[in-house]
């Protein structure tokens, strides 16, 4: 029985490209491409001095347009859309919010949207890209830890950028344990196993917990007026962005603009594949976010998180089951999630809303993002309502062991 279960389990990492040790975390990324593209290496590696000196657009201008014909397996496509990608907001933002570029020359646009469409990606910088490929150890023969690791690109902000996207890095390390429990969890439903599907909650549970204590590294890692005035812009999208109403033109690919999201947490596949287990459903605008942003997601991973969706509902199956501990393991879970949401919403304030205010009272509106993202999250949505309602959509997903307190509850 235990073989058949690693068996299953083994095909779920193939098939939905997971790491057992690392989640969805690219294994062993690449940090060179064959010498033809050696000019896409040189400015990603180059791109915080050439966004300080000005000198990006115009050498972008002069790159010649290669064919992505030479990149052969799944590492050298990522790396190579993570590489473009930097570029492109690079490019795009170079300038600060006062002037971003109309249109991305056919240079970037073509192999960016050749690369995207090989991986099932869109042409712009996603969550996947700048967190889950952008890392590389210091010592090889070291762990993975945040004074071993570094970024293989990176914007301005020096060390803050540096610590946001490992910190953000290292929280989808900490959610690896807790795939491993979903996957186990909705193995467990489809043989009414109860304590399996008990042992599965307990890991999301405390995969939950170490990735909110992994997440306060941020603060000791990242200066929230760095984060929001300098680095914040290089990772907003075109698409519900005041800055660019339009979208973004792709020289060479389209005659009309595109409308992309720019990388979010919600993008975070780990993130999407606990509210599909629990049976968290937002609604209205907020799912349409949530389900939007899976198109950001490499297929594989989104195709698991759509697995989850329509497996039996775990929810279900402990409403029918008279289990006081299946219920509390339900509970348990659910509850981690919405701290971690919580924690998520308090950092959010920190980093984003603070310092936008503080930057509106000064009256300039040149500070980085200055006063035109406020509001919005990098990738479009409504940041403070966006996650108050994921929030609290999760919070009245717990169970009343009594269903009687419940419906009196609900009046």
């Amino acid at each position: 029985m235990e073989t058949d279960s690693r068996e299953s389990l083994q095909a779920d990492f193939d098939a939905f490209s997971i790491s057992e040790k690392l989640g969805f975390i690219l294994e062993k990324p690449l940090t060179s491409l064959p010498e033809y593209y050696r000019v896409w290496l040189d400015l990603a590696n180059n791109l915080t001095h050439l966004i300080e000196s000005r000198k990006l657009r115009d050498l972008v201008h002069e790159m010649p347009v290669l064919s992505p014909h030479l990149l052969s397996e799944h590492r050298e496509l990522r790396l190579a859309h993570l590489a473009l990608g930097f570029i492109s907001m690079g490019y795009v933002w170079q300038e600060g919010q006062q002037a971003p570029a109309q249109m991305l020359p056919k240079a970037l646009a073509l192999p960016f949207w050749l690369v995207s469409l090989r991986l099932g990606l869109p042409p712009i910088l996603t969550y996947a890209d700048c967190v889950l490929a952008n890392w590389k150890l210091k010592d090889l023969t070291g762990k993975m830890e945040i004074g071993n690791m570094d970024l293989i690109f990176s914007f301005p902000g020096g060390e803050s950028c540096r610590g946001f996207f490992i910190v953000s890095l290292l929280v989808e390390m900490a959610a690896s344990s807790g795939i491993m429990g979903a996957l186990e969890v909705m193995h467990a439903v489809k043989m009414s196993d109860i304590i399996a599907i008990q042992k599965g909650l307990v890991k999301v549970t405390q995969s939950l917990k170490k990735m909110k204590e992994t997440f306060k590294l941020m603060h000791n890692c990242v200066d929230p007026t760095v984060f929001h005035g300098t680095l914040r812009i290089f990772v907003s999208g075109w698409r519900d962005n005041p800055m660019l109403p339009r979208g973004l033109l792709y020289e060479g690919v389209s005659n009309e603009p595109m409308l992309l999201s720019g990388g979010s947490a919600a993008q975070s596949s780990a993130i999407q594949c606990f509210d599909a287990l629990l049976c968290i459903h937002h609604e209205d605008e907020t799912g349409a976010f949530l389900t939007r942003m899976r198109d950001y997601m490499p297929p594989a991973h989104r195709q698991l998180i759509e697995t989850l969706s329509v497996c039996p509902p775990l929810r279900d199956f402990i409403l029918s089951h008279s289990s006081s501990d299946l219920c509390q393991a339900y509970n348990s879970c659910v509850s981690a999630l919405v701290d971690l949401r919580s924690y998520h919403l308090n950092t959010v304030s920190k980093y984003v809303i603070v310092p936008g205010n503080q930057a509106q009272t000064m009256a300039c509106p040149l500070i980085g993002v200055g006063t035109a993202l406020n509001a919005k999250g990098t990738g479009g949505s409504n940041l403070f309502v966006f996650l108050k309602s994921v929030r609290n959509t999760t919070q009245k997903t717990l169970i009343s062991e009594r269903p009687s307190v419940s419906k009196v509850q609900n009046f």
